[in-house]
């Protein structure tokens, strides 16, 4: 055992000494081989960040069903890799299916770690642009596919070089939407990037109740830790809701538009009647303009369909109303085709839409020209040019006008209603007759109550005071007043806007501890060297 211990000491000496004498050295080996490795590594790694890179900025989906290799579509991800792949043969040669099977840097987990990566430095970015400045806060939330509720989290804040940023800032999964607990995470978010929740100066949120309620809604409870975190509501989404909420108060109006959704439904639901909708009106069209009767031109006479109703744009009703008016007749005589076939249940739902468009309570409320009125302050407030003095302005306007109407427009809108009806065969009550209620209600009404005194009060007066209540109630004054004193530091139209006493007023009335008491003192006499050097 001894002399073959020794014997096999000596060759293995023996083998190394030749070994350190040839020009490659095993060391110098491993050393190549290492650095080879580092550099296919560092290029799959360039290539899977370039790719996500690229799909994060557009938006795009990362996986798809299948992304085994003999998968037809494996997602957007992999498609993307081989795309680069087949324009360099270097790159073709490290990844996917030519890359170590422990160092593809193509996995699910890998992807999340490179956005998490880009996440981390974006937000360095923004902390380090917000400094110790002030900003607001813009909240919503929202579930997603997998029916995970998320709060979106995005940050308003004036740069270094005086422009509006409003950055993204974070996707937060909540246990459950109440306010408390939307509270603790917005606050966990800042606290984890040392943003100061007092530096907090404005915050904006839907208008829901655990969003803006006025008394234990997440706007008061930040308002509470935050006094100078003022809650502004978007001006057309806070128009839509009050617009909405007034239809629904009352009753004839909210069972107008689901009859007029119902009727939209019927025309638009089916391929084949959308196809024999569009048929008539070129026909329509056709012989209107043989007989001289309807002007033609570019971008005149245009083939469409009924618009759909949605709560969330007002705008939407009167389109709504508009295509229906302008197509009253063809969708009649659709309608009546339908009836004809006698297809069940086609037929059925066509005869009860037929009956409820040509009775007149449908064409009183059809032809009410409040929502039209209404319809141009929605689309003003929408524009994304609209400045805060002007939009003030259109809403107090607005209820002038609507005021206005209340007080003058009974008579039009009766004879245009009158007039509707006659050109279409459609039954005018006798407006002097007793109204007679239908159901438990007529118990409750006054025997001296007519028709005429239905359709006016009930309805026509009572649409506008309810729309000028909710108008009142959402545009409430204190709103109104900080966004009307804060338009005088638009740096847009300094010229015209600034005013010196109501940015004092704003700091007197507001912002009150922002400021020291000298600070105040100097504040008039620094805005008029300002004013004078601008």
């Amino acid at each position: 055992m001894g002399k073959d211990s020794d014997s096999f000491h000596k060759n293995a000496v023996r083998a190394c000494d030749d070994l350190m004498k040839q020009p490659q050295h095993i060391q110098n080996v491993v050393e190549n081989y290492t650095s080879k490795q580092i550099a296919d590594n560092r290029l799959r790694v360039k290539t899977s960040i370039e790719a996500v890179q690229w799909l994060a900025f557009q938006g795009c989906a990362f996986r798809g069903h299948d992304e085994s290799v003999d998968s037809i579509n494996p997602g957007n991800f992999v498609k993307l890799l081989e795309l680069l792949a087949s324009y360099n043969e270097k790159v073709a040669e490290d990844i996917l299916q030519n890359a170590p099977r422990n160092a593809s840097y193509t996995s699910p987990k890998i992807q999340k770690q490179m956005l998490q990566a880009f996440s981390v430095r974006v937000k360095k970015a923004i902390r380090e642009e917000i400094d110790n400045s002030k900003f607001c806060i813009i909240v919503d939330e929202v579930h997603d596919e997998s029916k995970k509720e998320q709060m979106a989290i995005v940050l308003r804040f004036v740069d270094k070089d005086g422009f509006i940023r409003e950055p993204f800032f974070g996707l937060v999964h909540v246990s459950d939407t109440k306010a408390s607990t939307l509270q603790k995470a917005i606050y966990s978010v800042l606290s984890n990037h040392n943003l100061d929740i007092q530096n907090i100066r404005g915050q904006g949120h839907d208008g829901a109740s655990n969003m803006g309620g006025e008394w234990n809604g997440l706007q008061a409870l930040i308002l509470k830790d935050c006094p100078y975190a003022y809650y502004v509501h978007c001006l057309a989404h806070r128009l839509q809701l009050a617009l909405v909420a007034a239809s629904r108060e009352v009753i004839p109006i909210q069972k107008f538009f689901t009859k007029l959704t119902f009727i939209v439904n019927i025309l638009g639901a089916s391929c084949k009647r959308n196809d024999e909708f569009q048929s008539a009106q070129v026909e329509e069209i056709a012989y209107l303009t043989s007989i001289d009767e309807l002007e033609t031109g570019r971008g005149l006479n245009q083939i469409g369909t009924l618009q759909c109703t949605r709560d969330t744009r007002w705008s939407s009703h009167f389109k709504s109303i508009s295509s229906l008016r302008q197509r009253f007749s063809l969708t009649c005589q659709v309608l009546l085709n339908i009836i004809e076939e006698g297809k069940r249940p086609q037929a059925g739902d066509a005869d009860l839409a037929y009956e409820s468009m040509t009775l007149y309570q449908f064409v009183f409320i059809f032809m009410e020209e409040i929502m039209e009125n209404t319809n141009e302050l929605c689309l003003a407030l929408q524009s994304q040019s609209q400045d805060i003095l002007n939009a003030m302005s259109l809403v107090s306007s607005t209820k002038t006008f609507i005021q206005k109407l209340r007080d003058d427009g009974w008579d039009t809108l009766f004879a245009k209603v009158n007039s509707f009806c006659e050109a279409r065969n459609i039954d005018i009550p006798d407006m002097n007759a007793r109204y007679v209620g239908r159901g438990g209600r007529a118990r409750h009404q006054q025997d001296d109550w007519t028709i005429q005194h239905y359709y006016q009060v009930d309805i026509f007066y009572a649409v506008i005071d309810s729309q000028l209540q909710e108008l009142s109630n959402r545009f409430n004054e204190h709103a109104v007043e900080l966004l009307t004193l804060s338009s005088a530091l638009d740096p847009i139209e300094i010229s015209k806007c600034f005013k010196i006493d109501a940015i004092c007023q704003l700091v007197e009335k507001f912002y009150p501890h922002d400021f020291a008491d000298h600070e105040k003192l100097q504040l008039k006499k620094h805005l008029e060297f300002f004013e004078y050097d601008v």
